[in-house]
């Protein structure tokens, strides 16, 4: 026993004396870290305002009367979520779904990456991990040496005239409708495999039962994975008699509409595309050795009407109000004017996510355009029972979720700041779409330094 102690005496001088704290408490020093602002989105440095309506509520619906509220400081992006952003969560799913499949393929035949063909582009090897590829090196060392790991770093081969091998070729017609479903004769993907499967911890219920494992709240919503293509057809759904077949065939694929935001997006998938988000950017940070980033999610109600006023308070749009028009007769949002004549603010559908003046957050679309998800369900009298800081609520068993700013079809009375209206959480519509937020790491002081 006097050895031991002997020796862990001497061992914590050794230590103590290697040390450059010299003894000092100074703490222990993690990575290098500074604030970055993410790609595509403005920091809206925290704060108080009056939530709900400060005018007449005109058509007595008496669902948001005022309120002070502060929210926390957090970063939004500046436009809805375009056809393009949404078209790389597509295509991400798709190609990974279709790598798994082309391993699944070449495992059942037993093909490796010696073999030429399928093996060549569904698996690689281990080899020097000092020449792997951040994925391989992840992949190594989560399964260890002998772990088959799936090509992530070729690109997949969509032209048949340019498949490896008959197998290659078999599984990409899987991927697409039967011929007698093909559309003017273009080979049409199957949208209906695009599925994307992810977990998420319940933090909120997790805290209330602190005696309870964590795993007891891991929960995967979609075990057989969320569908997460577009309906295009709420352009027919959504107007009985309109014709809006162009709108169907063309508005989410064509490059014409690429900055345009995506609509036809339930509120599950606007949460899944947030989990996805979070995952593709992690993977990034971890490839260059960076610290992760903190997820991306749909805005509370609260913050999005705090970010929509831009800082304006009691004004009834973003850009102040009380009126839809400038000085100079110009409307100054993407809605339905003049009793229906859609085409007077110089758009008959939706118009470019960055399209008008942005408010003084530098958001653009708050207003019109299309209605925005967010992450709270609709309760009438809400506002009567939240906490005044960071408001929020999100009821699992409640179906009814916020939507906020008004759209393209909507008079000007929805695009009111205050202006409340909800969906389904599994409907989709020509008319919603969204945008994300992600925390802001620090403090409300210095958030608002950087904005200053």
């Amino acid at each position: 026993m006097k050895k031991i102690i002997f020796l862990t005496l001497v061992l914590a001088i050794v230590s103590s004396c290697g040390s450059k704290d010299k003894g000092e408490l100074v703490g222990v020093k993690g990575k290098r870290w500074h604030p970055e602002k993410p790609y595509g989105m403005s920091l809206i440095p925290g704060g108080a305002f009056v939530m709900g309506k400060a005018d007449d509520d005109v058509v007595d619906l008496q669902d948001a009367p005022t309120k002070t509220v502060t929210v926390r400081s957090f970063y939004m992006d500046e436009t809805e979520i375009t056809n393009s952003e949404y078209r790389q969560f597509v295509h991400w799913v798709r190609d990974s779904i279709l790598r798994e499949k082309l391993a699944e393929m070449a495992d059942l035949e037993g093909k490796t990456s010696e073999d030429e063909g399928i093996g060549q582009f569904a698996y690689v090897d281990s080899g020097d991990p000092e020449e792997l590829t951040p994925y391989q090196r992840y992949m190594l060392d989560t399964y260890g040496d002998e772990q088959r790991q799936i090509n992530r770093d070729a690109d997949l081969i969509f032209d048949t005239e340019d498949y490896p091998d008959e197998l290659y070729a078999e599984v990409m017609d899987e991927m697409y409708l039967p011929p007698d479903e093909w559309y003017n004769g273009n080979r049409t993907w199957d949208v209906s495999q695009f599925k994307f499967d992810y977990s998420y911890i319940d933090i909120e219920e997790a805290a209330k039962y602190p005696e309870l494992p964590r795993s007891d709240f891991i929960e995967r919503p979609y075990p057989e994975g969320l569908e997460i293509y577009p309906d295009t057809t709420v352009w027919i759904r959504d107007f009985k008699y309109a014709y809006n077949v162009p709108m169907l065939n063309d508005y989410f694929w064509h490059e014409a509409y690429g900055n345009y935001p995506v609509v036809g997006i339930t509120w599950e998938q606007a949460n899944a595309f947030c989990q996805w988000r979070t995952i593709y950017k992690n993977s990034y940070q971890k490839s260059k050795g960076k610290q992760n980033v903190n997820m991306f999610r749909l805005p509370s109600e609260a913050e999005w009407e705090y970010a929509a006023r831009g800082g304006l308070d009691g004004a009834a749009f973003p850009w102040g109000g009380p009126y839809a028009k400038n000085d100079r007769g110009c409307f100054l949002a993407n809605f339905k004017p003049l009793r229906g004549n859609y085409a007077a603010d110089q758009a008959l559908y939706t118009v470019e996510a960055d399209a008008y003046e942005p408010n003084d957050y530098n958001l653009y679309n708050m207003a019109g355009n299309v209605s925005e998800w967010v992450n709270s369900s609709y309760d009438a009298s809400s506002y009567e029972y939240t906490a005044s800081f960071n408001p929020n609520v999100n009821d699992k068993d409640n179906p009814r979720k916020v939507v906020r700013g008004g759209s393209w079809k909507d008079v000007a009375y929805f695009l009111q700041v205050s202006s409340r209206d909800y969906e389904h959480t599994d409907s989709a519509r020509s008319f919603i779409g969204f945008r994300t937020v992600q925390d802001y790491l620090g403090t409300d002081a210095t958030a608002n330094a950087a904005t200053n």
